[in-house]
Formats: structure tokens, C-alpha cells, sequence
């Protein structure tokens, strides 16, 4: 039995004309680079790649030794191939263009090298998340500002996850399919064409620790879910929580649930604690893709327009259902 790897499914959608040719190689080099990370973080202790790297992202929040050299391996990568104009990384300040000896393609690249690093000396699941837009035409040295794209202007998405398995999630616009590495060939082979989010769900996932900052109706809703049967929902809910977006979000494209990081008032300068750019569109788009929603709470996630490159948004993602209930709570508060 032929087993279809990432290449072949790019040709063939290259083929039925959903991608082109320097998209599919835009693609192939990701996935290439996330096989060297997967190498990387598998390596462990052993690699001496555990612990704070002594330095600090843009947002002020330590760097883990991985997260550096993960965010290394994909500039590298990413910088001669002739299909990027300028790549973005939540680990850098600002966008970068290509170097200008090497030849510049038509697509903006933005990723989260390393997400959950956190959690990396505790060997829990970590990922990398990428989105590509489209680059202006006529500009040959992208800026800031050219990345400042709604989501819904996504052409490709996607994350890999570094688990017990290693996985590739991606769209190009048409599903969601789940890639999964075979380590004695190298080669990502495709394990679950379109994926689907079930509509309805009893599993929701959010830090409880930061109940205490939410907003009115963020304490509304996980009040009526921890109610359970008896309470106004009539159904009793599970709670899960990695802590890790891509392995919670890994779980919801697996089997559904909600993933929710909401506003809250532990520091009202931040709009949210997850960036838009990096992880709520890419994510938005994977989920919607597969039959989900995403909102910030009250508006369509892909449909806002960035105002930062590293930007912050509340993010409810997941089951379409619930998601709209959860929205629901909001946008009922607000009109009243």
C-alpha cells in the first residue's frame, strides 16, 4: 500500500492548482527545518539544550536555549531558498528581510519557533507555528507594516508538534491534514486527511489559576460549565490544560473541546496573552479549516485587523457550538 508523503501532497495540490510551485517549496523548507527541531528537542538533556538561554524575547519573558536555536534553524532555512520577501519571529523585534544576495520570492513568513517552551525541562509536548501571507506587490523590502494582514489573507498554516510522535498540521486553504514523521526515512507522511473539529463538546481547557482576573462574562460561563448537569447547560464538562497551545490545540483537532486564553485584568495593559500573528491566526485558520470557530470573544479572530507585529489578542477557539456559546456570553454582556 502507497503511503502519501508532504511532498507528494503538495505536488498534488500543486496540480489542482491551489498552491504554486514556490509555495509548495515554501512548505517542503518549513517542514524540513521543523525535522531538524524535532531533532533538537528529542536530543534532550543529552543535547545540552535544556534551560534559560540568559537573554529575553520582545516581551520580556526569558528565552529558553531552544527557543534560540529553534528560531535559528528556521531563519537559516528559510533565507536562500528564493520564496520568502522577509520572515517575522515572535523571538525577534522586528521583521527581517531577506538577505539581499540571495534571490526574494512572494510570501511573508511569521512563526512561534518554539511554543510552550516552558515546558521543555519538564518534557511536555512543544511545537513550532507558522503562517505565510502573501507579500505587497512591489515592495522589496517588506517591513513591519506589510505583515499587518487579517488572517483571513493567510495562504498557508500550520504547526508542528514534538510529542511522542512528531506531527505536521497544515492547510493551504483546502482542509486540514495531520502529517506524522517517519524518523527512519525523514519523511512526513500523511496520517489524517481533513480533519474535523466535532461541533458539539464536553472538554474545555483554560488556566483556572487566573479566575480571579477575569472579566464578568469570562466567570459567567465556566460557572455555568462547572455547574455541570444540574446547572443551566445540563451536561457536565472536563477540564483539560497543557499549557502548551499547540498540544491543546492539538487535542481539539483530535478529538474537539475549547481552547480558551480570555482577557483578564492581571495586566490590563495586554490586550490578551497570545499573539495574533504568530499563534491565533495561524491557529484560527488550522481550526476553521477543520470545521471549528475562533474568536477573541466577541469578533472572528481572522477577521481582525492587526495594529502590531507582535500584537495580543484573547483567543476561543475549538468546537463550533461551544465556541459560539462562550462568544455568546460576551457580546449578551455587552449589549446589556
Amino acid at each position: 500500500m502507497s503511503r502519501t508523503s508532504l511532498t507528494r501532497f503538495l505536488i498534488e495540490e500543486e496540480q489542482n492548482k491551489r498552491i504554486n510551485a514556490d509555495l509548495r517549496q515554501l512548505v517542503a523548507v518549513v517542514a524540513r527545518a521543523c525535522t531538524s527541531i524535532a531533532i533538537a528537542v528529542s536530543k534532550g538533556a543529552l543535547g545540552g539544550v535544556l534551560g534559560d538561554a540568559g537573554t529575553g524575547n520582545v516581551q520580556g519573558e526569558a528565552q529558553k536555549k531552544l527557543d534560540v536555536i529553534s528560531n535559528e534553524i528556521l531563519l537559516e532555512a528559510n533565507a536562500w531558498g528564493g520564496h520568502l520577501a522577509a520572515c517575522a519571529s515572535e523571538e525577534m523585534d522586528h521583521s527581517q528581510p531577506v538577505p539581499s544576495e540571495y534571490p526574494q520570492g512572494d510570501f511573508l513568513l511569521l512563526f512561534d519557533p518554539l511554543d510552550g517552551s516552558s515546558n521543555i525541562d519538564v518534557n511536555v509536548s512543544v511545537g513550532t507555528i507558522f503562517s505565510v501571507l502573501r507579500a505587497p506587490a512591489g515592495v522589496k523590502q517588506p517591513g513591519d507594516e506589510h505583515f499587518l494582514q487579517p488572517g483571513v489573507q493567510q495562504v498557508a498554516a500550520g504547526y508542528c508538534i514534538y510529542g511522542p510522535s512528531t506531527m505536521l498540521v497544515l492547510t493551504v486553504g483546502h482542509g486540514t491534514h495531520a502529517f506524522t514523521l517517519d524518523r527512519e526515512t525523514g519523511a512526513f507522511i500523511l496520517t489524517q486527511r481533513n480533519m474535523q473539529v466535532p461541533a458539539d463538546t464536553k472538554e474545555f481547557a483554560i488556566n483556572m489559576s487566573n479566575q480571579r482576573h477575569w472579566e464578568a462574562p469570562m466567570q459567567g460561563y465556566v460557572a455555568d460549565l462547572l455547574a455541570g448537569k444540574e446547572g443551566s447547560r445540563g451536561k457536565d464538562f472536563n477540564m483539560r490544560w497543557i499549557a502548551s497551545m499547540v498540544a491543546d490545540v492539538h487535542r481539539i483537532l483530535t478529538r474537539g473541546g475549547i481552547f480558551i486564553y480570555p482577557w483578564d485584568k492581571k495586566d490590563p495593559g495586554k490586550a490578551g496573552k497570545l499573539r495574533l500573528m504568530y499563534e491565533a491566526n495561524p491557529m484560527a485558520l488550522l481550526v476553521e479549516q477543520a470545521g471549528g470557530a475562533a474568536t477573541n470573544g466577541r469578533e472572528r479572530i481572522l477577521d481582525l485587523q492587526p495594529t502590531q507585529l507582535h500584537q495580543r489578542v484573547p483567543v476561543f477557539l475549538g468546537s463550533k457550538n461551544e465556541v459560539a456559546q462562550a462568544t455568546r456570553y460576551h457580546t449578551d454582556h455587552d449589549a446589556n
